[in-house]
């Protein structure tokens, strides 16, 4: 073998019944002897949308610059200030209503989210806002992936008769525009984003899935023999990573069987078990696991999740909060009303701790996910009892390969685009384009 040569080819995959399974990547898939800084390190996106506004008295820092205490909601995220950028006076001018538009905030926070374009007002088919970020950087990424990118969400997407009137709720469902006219649908059924990242893109026949469930009682028992014959032939420390990467994806794999147990002894008419996890916390660590496995694998580079939809009205029993999401957010300044939103808001950013904390514990060459992966946390609306689009919630975290330096709140001047921020990110991520829906610039993240 040449001194170069890949041992292994990066694009390795375990093939079995209705099973394609993708290796991370392994030290047996770099040139020998090549050092780190000489490969160049994968860059990846992750987009996490907060519904419905935050309180943001208890989300801004008092201070700007480095050293800032950390807010009651940014509290769970405490491991990772170094990490992360607080910035404060982003606004999208787009999502304002304009004349003849009293309603619709919602509407327009989550199609202006991405997209920096105001949507066209209507309750048909006939939608339009413009391409999102994500799907941008889809086209550029996805040439190097199989998947271009992945939409996630926690609520169904095909909910009816809860938008806001004059508009369809295709602008709610989703953040995501491959096209000015086409929204991109979310999903939130972890058995099938499970499936579309492992399973046989050759076939997409129910009867292939059946038979492989039929033989085998995971999808990993299809390729046992070949993990164990690749795993002979591996280093120390690649057969560790191997290990712990297939226990992941079975620990998930079972999350998901349990989830679709539940779903058919509580809907016995259903032929096929919608496989929801009961609880939140459930539902969303398992899609956050998912996007850490899409991008383990290097299935996809791009993925955005919504932590619920504008307008929603999900109920947060597990934290005893029992009234809907949106209507307490519309508090009218009551007391109970905002305590409840704000357990609300905290409650979420302890989910994206969770996010972060398995990004940094993944490896992924010369360090971990998180190392090369740009984050961005924040939400369409500030002020959900106002609805106000202005001096939005943003958060930056990760190191896109080093070059973010975090552990700073940076305060720009009021109504700065969010689309300016947008902007610098990709030039950070390496698809530099020179305008963005209502951007005027790009922004400076040195700013202290």
């Amino acid at each position: 073998m040449m001194i170069f040569q890949k041992a292994i080819p990066r694009r390795t995959f375990l093939r079995g019944l209705g099973t394609t399974l993708a290796l991370p990547l392994l030290d047996g898939m770099m040139p020998a002897f090549a050092r780190a800084a000489e490969t160049p390190a994968v860059k990846r996106l992750s987009i996490v949308y907060l519904p419905n506004g935050v309180m943001m008295d208890k989300w801004t820092p008092a201070t700007e610059g480095a050293g800032f205490a950390l807010t009651p909601i940014l509290e769970p995220l405490a491991p990772f200030q170094d990490r992360m950028l607080v910035l404060t006076g982003l606004a999208h001018g787009t999502g304002r209503a304009l004349a003849g538009e009293n309603t619709g905030d919602h509407a327009r926070a989550g199609a202006t989210y991405l997209t920096g374009v105001h949507p066209k007002k209507t309750e048909g088919a006939d939608t339009r806002a413009g391409v999102s970020v994500d799907q941008i950087v889809a086209r550029e990424f996805g040439k190097h992936t199989q998947l271009g990118s992945l939409e996630l969400c926690v609520d169904t997407p095909e909910l009816l008769g809860q938008c806001e009137a004059g508009y369809t709720c295709a602008y709610m469902n989703t953040i995501c525009w491959r096209t000015p006219t086409t929204p991109m649908p979310m999903e939130d059924r972890p058995r099938v984003v499970f499936e579309r990242l492992f399973g046989d893109s050759e076939s997409t026949e129910p009867a292939v899935r059946l038979r492989r469930i039929q033989r085998d009682r995971s999808i990993l028992d299809s390729v046992t023999d070949k993990a164990a014959r690749l795993r002979a032939d591996l280093g120390p420390t690649d057969q560790v990573k191997l290990t712990e990467y297939l226990e992941a994806i079975r620990d998930v794999e079972r999350r998901i069987q349990t989830a679709e147990e539940q779903s058919a002894r509580e809907l016995p008419t259903l032929e096929r078990p919608a496989g929801i996890p009961a609880t939140f916390t459930d539902h969303a660590k398992m899609m956050f696991d998912l996007q850490v496995l899409a991008y383990q694998t290097d299935m996809t580079r791009v993925s955005t999740f919504m932590m619920g939809r504008e307008f929603g009205g999900r109920t947060y029993r597990e934290i005893d909060i029992p009234e809907g999401h949106h209507s307490l957010t519309h508090h009218q300044y009551k007391p109970d009303k905002i305590s409840k939103v704000i357990q609300i808001n905290i409650y979420h950013a302890k989910h994206f701790a969770y996010f972060l904390d398995r990004l940094q514990s993944t490896p992924d060459g010369d360090g971990s996910l998180l190392d090369h992966t740009l984050l961005l946390y924040g939400g369409g609306l500030s002020d959900g009892n106002s609805h106000l689009h202005d001096n939005l919630p943003a958060l930056v975290v990760g190191g896109a390969a080093g070059q973010l330096q975090g552990g700073r709140h940076i305060r720009y001047p009021q109504d700065t685009p969010v689309m300016n921020l947008l902007l610098t990110m990709m030039d950070l991520l390496g698809v530099p384009v020179d305008s963005l829906g209502d951007s005027t610039g790009k922004l400076d993240l040195r700013l202290t």
